[in-house]
């Protein structure tokens, strides 16, 4: 009998898009299903589940990705070769929602003026579109990043609005009754939402059309609870590493049990951030 191969953690699945929806002025959802059918194979292990999202250039009919490369670190070296305006525009993204029995999964995408190649895609994305996604073959995998000890016994989130999906997935996940402080910084009073959660969750939106205190400033004069504490934050680089040395040097959180991620730089694309060596 022949042993079978475990499943790879992550690899390239090819989706096309059954619809959108605006969910806000800064929100639009995309819904995506398998380029060819159902969707298969894709199994998204919740909360702040990230993958890597491949789209085409204006023009194109589907992303340029060069799959048949090797393996992943060939395949980027192959795609990093590629000129610019054919190689695909890559980005990491959020899995807002995964409806195995529907084959469908959703990204929410933050959407501007003057924004660049994934909103101007996203604003423009219709059904039928292509795309193509580095994502997750095992649930358990390395691109879940909030997972709180098992002693803890509440947590703290804060996110700007690239994190609002992930923000809003893993509220759904928290048990019930788990007491949460939660800050969730946006554009827009529109941009507010409904959040489901079982949570005990405390949550202030933080909307700068309407003047809204800083992040730094809010959770510093907020009083938080008793207990072992987790934190999870995610956005802006600079606005994370602040608030991460607040709970740590101020509050007296243990470090290790303070996620941080910075989806995003001032001054910086993606690719910028990317190739900063102190990325989050």
């Amino acid at each position: 009998m022949t042993a079978q191969a475990e499943p790879a953690p992550f690899r390239f699945f090819d989706l096309s898009v059954a619809r959108t929806r605006r969910l806000g002025p800064s929100f639009v959802r995309v819904t995506f299903t398998g380029a060819d059918g159902p969707l298969s194979g894709f199994m998204a292990g919740g909360r702040d589940q990230s993958l890597s999202l491949f789209l085409p250039h204006p023009g194109q009919d589907a992303p340029v990705v060069p799959v048949d490369a090797g393996d992943g670190s060939a395949i980027f070296a192959a795609w990093r070769a590629l000129p610019d305006d054919v190689r695909a525009v890559m980005r990491s993204y959020t899995v807002r929602e995964q409806r195995a029995e529907a084959g469908e999964i959703d990204i929410d995408f933050v959407v501007h003026e003057d924004g660049g190649p994934a909103c101007r895609w996203a604003l423009a994305a219709e059904p039928g579109h292509r795309v193509m996604v580095l994502g997750p073959a095992v649930a358990d995998n390395t691109a879940v990043r909030c997972r709180p000890p098992e002693d803890t016994d509440w947590v703290l989130v804060w996110g700007d609005e690239t994190a609002l999906p992930a923000a809003a997935a893993i509220l759904e996940w928290l048990p019930k009754g788990m007491k949460a402080k939660v800050w969730l910084e946006v554009a827009h009073a529109g941009d507010r939402m409904p959040l489901a959660t079982d949570a005990d969750a405390d949550i202030t939106w933080l909307v700068r059309e309407e003047n809204a205190p800083p992040a730094l400033e809010s959770v510093a004069a907020a009083e938080l609870p008793e207990g072992a504490a987790y934190a999870w934050l995610a956005g802006e680089s600079g606005s994370v590493k602040s608030l991460r040395r607040h709970l740590v040097n101020e509050r007296g959180l243990d470090r290790r049990r303070v996620t941080f991620v910075g989806y995003w730089k001032q001054g910086l694309s993606e690719d910028g951030l990317r190739e900063q060596p102190d990325s989050a």
